[in-house]
């Protein structure tokens, strides 16, 4: 009988990205510290996923396995790591404001074994930062990176409550960022204004994208917003669209609104959407009128974050 491939997920950092490991034949569970071989040599980490089967859909042929759990001299040594971050970034925090460098710490990260410490900053514009690195070497007598970061990743870092009322989804179970545009919030018809669309962080919300293909894949065949359309009661124009019901509704020439269905997407059924006037059978074929331009159509303006 094959043996079953195990996995868990390791943070090294509170907040920061989870990473999947092969457990071996150690026997941990969420919340057991493990050691680990990474790039920047051994590190330890929280175990916070798992142990779950191995999906080949989702996680690579091979995962590094980890090296064994932590000792308690070891989880003694990972608090005292970062009591001493907590030290380096009150000293670098007071030769920030010494140095007047316009620049804002936002956290500090020290390798677990103290061999090199990174600094992660952001600012507006290019900082001088040669007298504060001085300053650090000759305080922590090791190696020092200051890292410049977006304010995605500073949301990320810090934390805090969204719009929603939850903490933010970067800070929680998000493991890396994908891009976000305003192209996403029109085609949920959502408000463009920038305050109830942008986050913590002062960029796009991240959960815009979150139902975004589910929008487009219900808008196939639905005219947009303010396209006149010929309908069988007359000519008109969209005034309102419902798309989880796939419904529109459309302002006739006469002043009288006029409801139309367009059915479940063509992949839900075997027959086309007909369009029809909720609650009745489907009335006759409903076109867009030679004014009218595809959903489909990408817009000519460029798609970006405020």
């Amino acid at each position: 009988m094959d043996k079953v491939e195990k996995v868990i997920g390791i943070r090294f950092r509170e907040g920061g990205k989870t990473y999947h490991f092969d457990p071996g034949p150690w026997d941990v569970h969420k919340g057991d510290y493990v050691v680990v071989h990474t790039e920047q040599g051994i590190g330890l980490g929280e175990v916070m996923e798992g142990p779950f089967v191995k999906n080949p859909d989702l996680h690579p042929k091979d995962i590094k396995p980890i090296e064994r759990p932590a000792s308690p001299e070891e989880i003694e040594k990972h608090f005292d790591n970062m009591r001493y971050e907590e030290e380096a970034e009150k000293f670098c925090l007071e030769r920030i404001q010494a140095l007047e460098l316009p620049m804002n710490l936002v956290d500090v990260e020290c390798f677990f074994d103290r061999s090199k410490i990174i600094f992660y900053f952001t600012a507006d514009t290019r900082v001088d930062f040669r007298e504060l690195v001085k300053d650090l070497v000759r305080r922590f007598r090791t190696r020092v990176e200051l890292r410049q970061i977006g304010m995605r990743n500073q949301a990320k870092m810090v934390g805090g409550l969204g719009t929603c009322g939850r903490a933010l989804c970067c800070a929680t179970f998000l493991r890396s960022f994908h891009p976000v545009s305003i192209k996403m919030a029109k085609e949920q018809n959502l408000s463009l204004n920038p305050g109830k669309i942008s986050g913590a962080c002062g960029r796009l919300m991240c959960c815009l994208q979150y139902e975004y293909e589910v929008y487009r894949q219900y808008k196939q065949g639905m005219p947009k917003l303010g396209k006149k359309v010929d309908t069988p009661k007359g000519r008109g124009k969209v005034i309102r669209q419902n798309v989880m019901d796939r419904t529109i509704t459309v302002l006739l020439e006469s002043g009288e609104e006029f409801e139309i269905a367009y059915g479940p997407l063509p992949d839900e059924t075997d027959t086309g959407p007909p369009c029809r006037r909720q609650g009745r059978a489907p009335s006759p074929v409903c076109q867009e009128s030679s004014e009218a331009t595809d959903l489909r159509e990408e817009d000519d303006e460029k798609e970006e974050g405020f």
